[in-house]
């Protein structure tokens, strides 16, 4: 049985439960006030007659086919009251239902915007609404990041061909310089297919956690940067406490190197300057990354996490990547239940903070 079915006989059951309940009251009232005989004498309330008379039974006669016609009445309208009343009460799952067969279907864009009051359906269509929402955006995303992602992996792949057949057309081509292009081009889609690689892995959680300290980190990045940094003309300045964090050690050191360099790349063409700084809060630690630079508006900073978003315009070396550092920032901090916010400097530049949870018996002994 559908659910209508079952409630209009849940409301028919429970009206004719009530009304046998309500005639069985007044039965007994009845009976209660009403003695089982009568002795009418003759003359009395103008009768001719005299003798002892059953009042109960007569009575009984007498309300048993009302009292069942007054049942069958309650029941039919019970029936037919209860079906009107659960098709209203269902109307709103209905139109859900309507709205999740459309979305099974592919259509993300359809919205219930349920009217009325705000109740339990209301609720419920509401957070069925944000959810489609979110699923819409994130399938968005999703496939632009394929086409971003197809573009970049074709593009080494096309190059690679132009430079084999410009050789094999032309036999007095240098054979060393297609070699250092075709291994700066092969370069290049390794490290696509490796950042690729880690992104999915963030994005899955398929890591180990354990106890971190990002103060190491950041020693152990500055150091490796260091070189890249003397030729950019770039000056880093490191402080920092221990930062105690739960996560994986591979993603939070591809994080930090991420930011380290990315404030190394994308920075003033000389005399520029990234300050690195670690520090612990009641609950949380905090990595910041600023650098000098250009002048940013929060509009322009709010997209450098998108994939394959490089901001090529602030970059001065040959180092901007494949666009993926700020984005496997981002999905390595969700991954790890972690906040990221960048914000641009008055004086130019963006400073990026990184909070992630910091470990329980850190938070415990404060």
């Amino acid at each position: 049985m559908s659910v209508r079915v079952k409630l209009t006989l849940s409301y028919a059951g429970f009206l004719m439960l009530a009304s046998v309940l309500l005639l069985a009251a007044v039965w007994v009232f009845l009976l209660r006030y009403v003695p089982d005989q009568a002795l009418i004498v003759p003359g009395s309330a103008g009768s001719l007659t005299s003798g002892v008379f059953p009042i109960r039974s007569n009575l009984l006669r007498v309300f048993a086919p009302r009292a069942a016609a007054v049942l069958a009445f309650l029941l039919v309208f019970g029936l037919v009251g209860g079906w009107i009343l659960a098709g209203r009460m269902l109307a709103p799952l209905t139109r859900i239902t309507g709205a999740t067969r459309l979305a099974t279907n592919g259509s993300l864009g359809h919205r219930i915007r349920l009217p009325g009051r705000k109740d339990e359906f209301r609720e419920f269509a509401d957070a069925f609404d944000a959810m489609l929402a979110r699923l819409e955006a994130h399938v968005a995303e999703q496939q632009r990041f394929a086409a971003n992602a197809s573009h970049e992996l074709r593009t080494p792949l096309a190059v690679s061909k132009a430079l084999l057949d410009v050789a094999r057309a032309d036999p007095k081509y240098e054979a060393t310089e297609v070699i250092d292009r075709l291994h700066a081009v092969n370069t290049r889609a390794i490290n696509l297919t490796e950042a690729l690689l880690l992104l999915s892995r963030a994005n899955q959680r398929s890591f180990p956690r354990e106890p971190v300290d990002l103060s190491l980190f950041v020693e152990e990045v500055t150091e490796t940067l260091l070189p890249l940094a003397e030729r950019q003309g770039v000056t880093i300045e490191a402080s920092g406490d221990i930062t105690p964090a739960i996560g994986s050690q591979a993603l939070l050191l591809q994080l930090t190197t991420n930011l380290v360099h990315n404030a190394i790349v994308h920075n003033l063409p000389e005399q520029g300057t990234v300050w690195v700084n670690s520090r612990v809060r009641p609950k949380t630690v905090v990595l910041t990354v600023e650098n000098t630079g250009e002048q940013l508006t929060p509009e322009l900073v709010s997209t450098f996490t998108e994939p394959f978003r490089r901001g090529t315009e602030r970059v001065h070396a040959d180092h901007a990547g494949v666009g993926l550092g700020l984005a496997i920032v981002k999905t390595i901090t969700h991954a790890h239940d972690g906040t990221l916010i960048l914000t641009p400097r008055s004086a130019g530049g963006i400073r990026i903070t990184v909070e992630l949870p910091v470990t329980a018996s850190h938070a415990d002994r404060r």
